[in-house]
């Protein structure tokens, strides 16, 4: 299966970005993992949003789900 780089690269910002991991951790999960994560830190970030009232945040409108 072929990745589109760009894809690759904006799940693996984002999921190091929230969880402070490695390069390698990130690439050694298997994409249907990393787009879990990337799911999950969508949820997170919209219920801070929510309860802060900012409208900060990725939110889950982050746009790399399945």
């Amino acid at each position: 299966m072929t990745y589109a780089p760009d894809r690759l690269y904006s799940e693996v910002a984002y999921v190091a970005y929230h969880f402070h991991w490695s390069l390698d951790s990130i690439l050694d999960l298997e994409h249907t993992d990393r787009l879990r994560y990337v799911e999950e830190i969508g949820r997170i970030n919209t219920r801070i949003s929510a309860s802060s009232g900012s409208g900060s945040g990725f939110g889950s409108g982050f746009g790399l789900g399945r």
